[in-house]
């Protein structure tokens, strides 16, 4: 299908800047049908299922007929769920973020009334609501529907299985003849045939039905993970699978560009690509990402299209996609030409009923896994170094190596069991220094804030002095030798940095930089807790 982007679309230049800052590069199928339609001032059935975008599809021509300095209701969406109505409000709500003046405001059922009726009162022209509870506030007389031109009916056949469907009529009847009606269904059961007919007017449908997908020979996981702490776990993940290959996948241009960013100054082999390269751009990364001197492409779904690798052995969904269909193309990526892959997604609070809804779709099981602690990863690391020193063993001549080795335990006071050890730890990328150890028991580093096995410091240096995470790792490593890709979590303010490492290095780190700089700037290191 030929894809269209938002700015053909005739949108008012802020919600365009509002969609740009949430990473939409083009409209969904059923926003490049719906939107045109809306705007025409078209009653509408549109007949789409959760994850294709729909929230946009109706909230864009919502907002384009809303006024922000008229004070008075204007639109409702009703919604069959709680849940369904804070995600749809907010979702609105960041479509109108630099439409100063427009106020959205959630109503359902468990949260307290009387807040509701004073927001209602103060000047709310979006209601999005729960059936019930809009019908609560008619009864109070706390709303008016006089100045009302919309109203929004999103997954509509769910609120008919929830017996919704006589409050629905008395809503619709309640609003302004002379208003548009729009109707979302995944389904179009006869009792929401028949609402259409009652209530709307010669309405267009508009039908985006998406085909189910199954996604075999690939292993699916997640992990419930705090926004600060998402860079820290997918490093892990990097380091415990040390995929050949990996595509990790953000949903906005600006996340691309931070997380490449970060990546590079924690030693990794990891380009960018979306939308804003240039062709030329996209052309060297690609190439790079192909003959493997990149190990790791962080992109966003559009420019991720054309990307025909078969060597990627596990995909990353950074932030969980907007659309269903887009998670399956993602991790489609991998698992090519009959090899198996690996799927892992960042699951941050309720994202995870989207990722539910994408099982359901996909008709796979995503399995939730533990956070990986520092000590897994080596384990896994050592793991790793076996078995390729297992393959080293059968398949190559080593003798010549075996006689070096030989020789230098006979010139030495120490058995080759200590020289395999010596080498193993070499391999690891460890300091050699003991006192690393002494950071994970002294009692200054027990309760800093990190998560286990982790110690958060305090840098006194921060977003004033244009410092970025790249410079704090690459402070970090420089001095203390610490692997740069084991520093966790790195949050720079205006004034200051926080910084988690692990605890076992943490007393080294201490040691090393007192006499540090960063930016040219001596800096003040010293645990978070003491601050």
């Amino acid at each position: 299908m030929e894809t269209i982007k938002f700015e053909e679309l005739q949108l008012d230049d802020r919600i365009l800047r509002a969609v740009g800052d949430m990473g939409f590069e083009e409209a969904s199928a059923i926003q490049a049908q719906a939107i045109p339609v809306e705007l025409e001032g078209h009653d509408m059935i549109g007949q789409a299922q959760t994850g294709t975008g729909k929230t946009a599809a109706f909230g864009i021509p919502l907002l384009m007929k809303t006024d922000p300095k008229d004070k008075h209701l204007q639109a409702i969406v009703l919604c069959p769920t709680r849940e369904l109505a804070i995600q749809v409000a907010d979702e609105i709500r960041n479509l109108a973020k630099y439409m100063h003046g427009v106020k959205v405001l959630p109503i359902y059922g468990g949260q307290d009334i009387v807040k509701q009726i004073r927001s209602l009162k103060a000047g709310t022209q979006i209601m999005v609501g729960t059936p019930g509870r809009v019908m609560d506030h008619m009864r109070r007389k706390t709303v008016k529907f006089d100045h009302v031109h919309t109203v929004v009916l999103d997954e509509a056949d769910e609120m008919l299985n929830m017996g919704f469907i006589d409050d629905i009529r008395t809503i619709l009847a309640e609003v302004p003849e002379e208003r548009q009606t729009v109707l979302f269904s995944a389904t179009m059961p006869q009792a929401i045939q028949d609402i259409a007919r009652q209530f709307q007017n010669n309405p267009v449908t508009v039908r985006v039905l998406k085909k189910e997908l199954t996604v075999p020979k690939i292993e699916q996981y997640y992990y419930m993970v705090r926004p600060r702490n998402k860079l820290e776990v997918l490093c892990r993940l990097l380091d415990m699978y040390n995929p050949r290959l990996s595509l990790i996948f953000c949903n906005t241009k600006h996340q691309v560009d931070e997380l490449t960013e970060a990546l590079q100054g924690r030693g990794y082999f990891a380009e960018g690509l979306h939308g804003d390269l240039k062709q030329a751009q996209r052309d060297r990364v690609m190439k790079g990402f192909r003959s493997g001197r990149t190990d790791i492409l962080v992109a966003t779904d559009v420019a991720a299209r054309g990307i025909d690798v078969d060597d990627v052995e596990a995909v990353f969904n950074y932030d969980i996609p907007q659309d269903d269909e887009y998670y399956v193309h993602r991790i489609g990526r991998t698992g090519r030409a009959g090899r198996d892959g690996l799927a892992f997604s960042l699951v941050v609070g309720k994202e995870v009923y989207k990722l539910k809804d994408i099982q359901r779709y996909c008709k796979t099981k995503i399995h939730e896994r533990p956070i990986p602690s520092a000590n897994d990863v080596n384990a896994i690391r050592v793991e790793h170094i076996f078995s390729r020193m297992s393959r080293r063993i059968q398949e190559e001549d080593l003798s010549d190596l075996i006689e070096l080795v030989e020789q230098k335990v006979n010139e030495e006071d120490y058995s080759s069991m200590d020289l395999a050890a010596a080498f193993l730890k070499e391999l690891l990328g460890e300091s050699e220094n003991e006192s690393l150890k002494a950071g994970i028991s002294s009692p200054d580093l027990t309760d800093t804030g990190a998560e286990e096995g982790m110690v958060r410091l305090f840098i006194n240096i921060g977003r004033n002095q244009k410092v970025t995470p790249g410079n704090i790792v690459g402070a970090i490593a420089g001095e203390s030798g610490m692997p740069g890709n084991l520093v966790g979590a790195i949050d720079v303010y205006d004034k200051y940095t926080f910084v988690d490492v692990p605890a076992e290095y943490a007393g080294e780190i201490l040691h090393a930089m007192k006499k540090c700089k960063i930016k040219g700037r001596n800096v003040n290191v010293e645990p978070a807790n003491q601050r």
